[in-house]
């Protein structure tokens, strides 16, 4: 999550300009690992989103092979991830699929906490979802957290509708792709650098 950064951290932030690239294989447990760290800085502050069993690397493995994770590296070191998907019956089934992009499972290593990891990674989802024609980036969150949700918010995403899946009451947003020239905080050449396995370009999968 981000909030508001000093002079400081925005020095350090854009020292750092994070590398973005899409994880393979060999990844599995660097990704499982960032996400583990998430869960549990989030369980220790009473926001407890994911259980640590949900995510060894077994159980992410599929996904990560699929091409639907992108690591953020700063310095060679994975500073935070995205999971991001062309299709997505769970939570959005009511949507035309072909219209929109996902984001799921956005995690950030607290060392990199509070430098413009999360960002960087949503206005690369953003410019990989123009770059598939696609009309719309969404993502879900707890509605129950407000913090989160303005974290969004601030980005640029609005507030699409609330929903119940399965055991999860979810707020709904969604980024407006076509007709922006980018993101409005973060542009992609001052933020981070971009890499795209053109193989994976097209691939699409449910979550």
């Amino acid at each position: 999550m981000n909030t508001l950064q000093d002079a400081s951290s925005v020095h350090i932030m854009r020292a750092m300009r994070p590398f973005i690239r899409q994880a393979t294989r060999q990844d599995t447990e660097k990704v499982a690992d960032v996400l583990r760290e998430a869960a549990r800085w989030l369980q220790r502050s009473e926001m407890a989103m994911w259980r640590d069993d949900e995510l060894v690397p077994s159980r992410i493995a599929a996904d990560v092979n699929a091409g639907l994770f992108f690591i953020a590296e700063c310095d060679g070191e994975a500073a935070g991830v995205v999971k991001f998907q062309l299709e997505d019956g769970q939570f959005w089934p009511d949507v035309p699929q072909t219209e929109s992009a996902f984001v799921h499972r956005l995690a950030v290593r607290r060392r990199f906490a509070r430098r413009g990891i999360s960002s960087a990674l949503l206005s690369w989802a953003v410019e990989r979802a123009r770059s598939l024609r696609r009309d719309y980036l969404r993502l879900d969150c707890e509605a129950s957290r407000p913090k989160l949700r303005k974290v969004y918010e601030r980005f640029g995403f609005v507030h699409h509708s609330d929903r119940q899946v399965g055991p999860y009451f979810v707020s709904r947003y969604q980024y407006r792709v076509t007709g922006l020239e980018s993101p409005p905080f973060h542009k992609p050449n001052n933020s981070a650098q971009f890499s795209i396995d053109e193989g994976q370009r097209h691939r699409a999968s449910v979550q």
